[in-house]
């Protein structure tokens, strides 16, 4: 932190490669809001890959949030939960850092965080997403936007597949040439998502250059898939379909990024994660995406890598409870999704035995939250212990009271950030969450980040699991473990 002579906070100046910057320092923490990681993505640069950051003169102001990627805002019940921050200008492909103002000599460690929102949503601009706790605890923190939906993930003849997960990439190369600049190490960062965020790190995992990028990973609730173009360029198809024009970049430039946002609006009414319908996904191409990121990490790749993966016990609430979804799908509905995605008979009579109260619609919402993640993170996790390679594995428990949420997708998300106090998390987790998980949640993050062991003991052939249920927090050996033997093929 930077002072004058009558002791007054000053404002930090940092020179990075493309210029200076000028932070804002408040209560012992520098924040640079808004630095271009790389160039602005319209003109000529739209739906190509992500380009140097272009330099400036003088000193550049990193003193309030910087534009976000073109998306829409949640519709129906989840926007009463869920937020929106949407900040209108060309340089979104831009990232936060929050480090300490007391910093002495001595790098930090890193985190840099990827957040989700379907691929469609999301940015760095949301209050829950601030690391001011993160660099209080000694962790230089990171928060960066990529391109979302129509402009990050389309499958478009002439242009690069996953050009937001080619913007991440473009943000870890940044970490690397420029964190130190910040205090922080660029030999032990941290990369860290949750939800989309935790898909776009599992396949940054799986990916050769990861090594020499990042030394840990984190997966929050993350997809661990990504689809063969065919399939991944579904909504491209048919958002095409709907503006009446060719699934090519030429055509897709000469649509607007609000136009071509309504179109996106029109062809996923009505879609979840949950229940299906039109939504952006990875798709499996090289260089970026080589094979499917679940193969390639259970066929040893990032395997050297600390790995701390996990998901929450409700997650299917999120998308059935508020929307009301959870009273209205009936025997039939879960006799065709467990037909669709292979599940058994024989496993939902066990998930409905094990739940004698449960209505139909919670016992596949408990289907699809193990199907779709738990258990692919315990292959993961097994494949890797195969491997020597150190994974540890969470579970967030504690039920939240905001509109019988439960531990749903999401409300863990205030307590890793020790952000309980922000609208974000008192719309997840109401207004009285537990302080006291959220300093021990929080922890084990910082813990992992700074020594690669958040706490607990890592997986063995015992399946420790740390459950984070707000009382006692206890690691738990194989929790459900004969729902997770009957999902698994």
């Amino acid at each position: 932190m930077n002072t004058n002579d009558a002791g007054a906070t000053t404002a930090p100046i940092l020179t990075i490669s493309a210029g200076q910057v000028r932070g804002v320092s408040d209560d012992g923490i520098d924040r640079f809001l808004g630095v271009p990681y790389a160039a602005a993505p319209v003109g000529a640069l739209r739906f190509a890959l992500p380009a140097p950051a272009t330099p400036w003169d003088g000193v550049r102001e990193a003193t309030t949030h910087g534009a976000t990627a073109p998306q829409n805002p949640y519709a129906g019940a989840l926007a009463r939960i869920l937020p929106t921050a949407i900040i209108d200008g060309d340089d979104f492909l831009n990232l936060n850092v929050f480090t300490p103002a007391g910093r002495g000599n001595e790098l930090l460690p890193v985190i840099l965080w990827f957040h989700g929102g379907s691929l469609q949503h999301g940015s760095n601009a949301l209050a829950g997403y601030d690391g001011g706790p993160f660099a209080r605890d000694g962790v230089v923190f990171v928060a960066a936007n990529y391109r979302l939906g129509v402009e990050g993930f389309s499958v478009l003849e002439g242009a690069p597949l996953n050009l937001g997960l080619a913007d991440q990439m473009a943000a870890l190369r940044w970490v690397q040439a420029e964190i130190s600049c910040f205090g922080g190490d660029p030999g032990r960062v941290t990369v860290m998502g949750q939800s989309a965020g935790g898909n776009t790190v599992a396949a940054l995992l799986a990916h050769p250059d990861a090594p020499s990028l990042f030394s840990k990973a984190i997966i929050q609730s993350g997809p661990l898939v990504a689809q063969p173009p065919k399939a991944a360029g579904k909504i491209t198809r048919a958002i095409a379909k709907d503006l009446r024009v060719p699934a090519t970049r030429d055509a897709f430039m000469a649509v607007s990024p609000d136009e071509l946002l309504a179109a996106q609006s029109r062809v996923t009414a009505g879609s979840t994660p949950l229940t299906g319908g039109a939504g952006h996904a990875l798709s499996i191409a090289p260089p970026l995406v080589p094979s499917n990121p679940q193969n390639a990490l259970e066929a040893g790749a990032g395997a050297g890598i600390p790995l701390l993966i996990g998901t929450t016990t409700d997650e299917a609430r999120l998308w059935l409870v508020p929307t009301g979804l959870v009273m209205k799908l009936k025997w039939l509905h879960l006799e065709v999704a467990r037909r669709k995605v292979g599940i058994s008979a024989a496993a939902v009579k066990l998930f409905k035995r094990n739940r004698p109260h449960s209505v139909t619609g919670e016992v596949l919402g408990d289907l699809a939250t193990d199907k779709l993640l738990r258990v692919p993170a315990n292959q993961v996790a097994d494949a890797r212990l195969a491997r020597n390679a150190t994974t540890y594995k969470y579970e967030f428990a504690w039920p939240s009271p905001v509109e019988y949420l439960r531990a749903a997708h999401a409300v863990e998300l205030g307590f890793v950030f020790d952000q309980l106090a922000s609208p974000d998390s008192i719309g997840l987790a109401g207004a009285a969450a537990p302080q006291a998980l959220a300093t021990d949640m929080h922890q084990a993050w910082v813990d992992f980040a700074t020594t690669g062991d958040p706490g607990w003991q890592p997986w063995t052939a015992q399946r420790p699991v740390k459950t984070f249920d707000g009382g006692a927090n206890p690691v738990v050996l194989a929790p459900r473990d004969d729902e997770r033997a009957a999902l698994t093929p």
